[in-house]
C-alpha cells in the first residue's frame, strides 16, 4: 500500500489513491463509504452491486483495429466498436474518475505461470471493487509490488457513471469496451464486479492462443498422485462445486491455461455462486466465507447478520469472492501437470442425457464446440418448458477467436497427453424439469470419484441409439437404473420424443460450426434418423 502513487500517465489528477489496500483497510473504507456494506456473522463483507447484479454481455465491445481484426470472431459475442468511440468512452470514464476525492488501485497478476502471466492494473471507485480484485487477481508480494512497473493491461472502472446512449454503437447506459492495441478496458454504467474479472479473462483468451497456449473456461483439481482433471461447464452445472473435492487439491475454479508444461490457474481467487449454499452440500465453499470474503447481493438478518442463502429476492446470482487459499486443500502455486481427465458438465433439464458417458476424441470436440446446458422452466417470464443453451467452448461470452481455434488446441493437447473425455449430466432424471428430479449430487460425486479412481474403465458400455454416447451399465455407488435415462421415464415414448427434440436442437446449433470441422467431428453428433 502506497500513498505517493500517481496516475498522471492516464491524465488522472486525483492524488488521494489507495494502492493495493489490505483487507482490513478496505473493510474500513467500505463500511465508511459504501452505502449498504455490512459485516456478516461469518466475518465476510456484504455489499450490493447496484442495479446490475450480473454481467451485461450485450454491452461488451472490442475495438476493430487493423492489427487484430482478422483474429477476432466477430458477431453477437464480439461486437465491433471503432477507435473513436472507444476514446470517447475512455475520456468519459477518466473525466468521471477525476471528479472523485479518492480512487483505489489494485496491481496484480493474471496467470500463475511466471512465463505466461500478465500484469494487470485496476483503477476503481469503490472499496468493494478493490477488495474483489484483491481476491481475484494473483496478489504480488511487497517486493514484487515495489518492482511492478507499468502494467500490461489497465482496467478503468468508472461503472458508477453511465455511458452516453447517443454515442455511436452504444445500446444502453452500460458499456464494457476493450482495446487490444491500447491494452485497456473501460467500464461504464455497471457496478457488477464480475465485469473486471471476465475482462481480464477475455484478454487471456486473446493473447494465449497466439502462443499456442489453450485458455479455458473450466475448473481444475489434482489427485494425490498428481493426476489433473478439468471441469468444463456453464453456470449452474456444478463446475465450482465438483472441483472443490476434499480428496483432491484445488488448482482453480473457473479460468485456466494449458501449456506445454501443464495447466495453470489464471486467478488468485474463486467466485462461487452462493444460492442455496450449505455446509452439508458444499463444505469447502461454505467454510471459505469468512473474514476477507466479499458476499455480493445476499439477504441477511438485520439483527444477527446471518445470511439467508436461499433468499433470491435481490438476484438469483448471489456470489462469494475469496482468495483461493481459503479453500483448505488449495494447491499453491496454482499449477499442475497435463490433465488425465476432461469432464464436460451439462445440466440437461430435458432429462435426456445420461448421468455419465465416455466420449471419443471426435465426440469430445463436438460437445466442446456445442457447449450445451439448459435453462429450467420458470426462471424467465414466458418460459414454460426447458430452454436449450449452447455456448461454444463452454464460455462463448469470453472467447475472442473462432471456437475452432480453441477446439483444435484442445484436440491437439488431449491427443498428445492421452487425456480421457467424459460427458457428465448434472441435470434431470425420470423426466424433464417439472416431472423428473435433479440427479442427486451424491451420485454425481460418486461418478466423478469413479472417473478419478479408474473404476469406469473396467465396466461394460452400451451405445446410446440417438446420441451415440458410450454409456456405462454400472458405476460404483450409483444405482444401475439411473445410468440409462430412458429406463427412468414412466413413458418411454415420451422420452423418445424428448430425445429427438434435443437431438434436433444440437444439430441446428452445430450447423454454424460445420465449416472448419472435420467430417469425423460432424458425424459425432446425434443421429435424428435413429430417433
Amino acid at each position: 500500500m502506497t500513498t505517493n502513487f500517481s496516475l498522471k500517465q492516464y491524465n488522472i489528477d486525483v492524488t488521494n489513491i489507495l494502492r493495493n489496500g489490505t483487507p482490513p483497510v478496505l473493510y474500513q473504507e467500505a463500511l465508511e463509504f459504501e452505502e449498504e456494506a455490512a459485516i456478516a456473522d461469518s466475518g465476510a463483507l456484504m455489499v450490493r452491486s447496484g442495479e446490475k447484479t450480473g454481467r451485461s454481455p450485450k454491452d461488451k465491445r472490442i475495438v476493430e483495429h487493423p492489427d487484430s481484426k482478422d483474429d477476432i470472431w466477430w458477431g453477437d459475442i464480439n461486437v465491433a466498436v471503432d477507435e473513436h468511440t472507444f476514446e470517447i468512452n475512455r475520456e468519459r470514464a477518466i473525466d468521471y474518475l477525476n471528479t472523485l476525492n479518492k480512487l483505489y488501485v489494485v496491481d496484480g497478476y493474471g496467470g500463475w505461470d511466471p512465463k505466461e502471466r500478465i500484469k494487470v492494473r485496476i483503477i476503481c471507485t469503490r472499496p468493494y471493487h478493490a477488495l474483489f480484485m484483491h481476491n481475484m487477481l494473483i496478489r504480488p508480494t511487497d517486493e514484487q509490488l515495489a518492482d511492478f512497473g507499468e502494467p500490461d493491461y489497465v482496467v478503468f472502472n468508472a461503472g458508477q457513471f453511465p455511458a452516453n446512449r447517443y454515442t455511436t454503437g452504444m445500446t444502453s447506459k452500460t458499456s464494457v469496451d476493450l482495446s487490444f492495441e491500447q491494452q485497456e478496458i473501460v467500464i461504464l454504467g455497471t457496478e457488477y464486479a464480475g465485469e473486471m474479472k471476465k475482462g481480464v479473462f477475455t484478454v487471456m483468451n486473446y493473447i494465449m492462443p497466439k502462443k499456442g497456449v489453450l485458455s479455458m473456461h473450466c475448473s481444475a483439481n489434482e489427485g494425490k498422485n498428481g493426476d489433473v482433471s478439468l471441469f468444463f461447464g456453464l453456470s449452474g452445472t456444478g463446475k465450482t462445486t465438483l472441483s472443490a473435492d476434499q480428496e483432491r487439491n484445488l488448482i482453480g475454479d473457473d479460468e485456466h491455461c494449458w501449456t506445454d508444461d501443464g495447466v495453470f490457474n489464471i486467478e488468485g481467487g474463486c467466485y462461487a455462486k452462493a444460492i442455496d449454499l450449505s455446509a452439508e452440500k458444499e463444505p469447502e465453499i461454505y467454510g471459505a466465507i469468512k473474514y476477507g470474503t466479499v458476499l455480493e447481493n445476499v439477504v441477511y438478518d438485520e439483527r444477527t447478520h446471518a445470511v439467508d442463502y436461499t433468499d433470491t429476492s435481490l438476484t438469483q446470482n448471489t456470489r462469494a469472492s475469496y482468495p483461493i487459499e481459503f479453500i483448505p486443500n488449495a494447491k499453491i502455486p496454482c499449477v499442475g501437470g497435463h490433465p488425465k481427465n476432461i469432464v464436460l458438465l451439462t445440466a440437461d433439464a430435458f432429462g435426456v442425457l445420461p448421468p455419465v458417458s465416455k466420449l471419443s476424441p471426435e465426440q469430445a470436440m463436438y460437445h466442446f464446440i456445442s457447449g450445451y446446458t439448459a435453462k429450467v422452466a420458470g426462471t424467465e417470464m414466458g418460459v414454460t418448458e426447458p430452454q436449450a443453451t449452447f455456448s461454444a467452448c463452454f464460455g462463448a461470452a469470453f472467447m475472442v477467436w473462432h471456437p475452432s481455434k480453441y477446439a483444435e488446441l484442445l484436440a491437439e493437447k488431449m491427443a498428445e497427453h492421452g487425456a480421457n473425455a467424459w460427458l457428465v449430466n448434472t441435470g434431470w432424471t425420470g423426466g424433464a424439469f417439472g416431472t423428473g428430479s435433479r440427479i442427486s449430487l451424491k451420485y454425481t460425486r460418486a461418478i466423478i470419484d469413479a472417473i478419478h479412481d479408474g473404476s469406469l474403465n473396467n465396466v461394460d458400455y452400451v451405445a446410446d441409439p440417438i446420441f451415440g454416447l458410450a454409456v456405462p451399465t454400472s458405476c460404483p455407488n450409483v444405482p444401475d437404473e439411473i445410468l440409462t435415462p430412458k429406463n427412468t421415464w414412466a413413458d418411454p415414448a415420451a422420452y423418445d420424443a424428448q430425445a429427438a427434440k434435443l437431438a434436433e436442437l444440437f444439430n441446428r446449433n452445430f450447423a454454424a460450426y460445420k465449416e472448419g470441422s472435420s467430417e469425423a467431428i460432424i458425424n459425432a453428433g446425434p443421429k435424428l434418423q435413429l430417433a
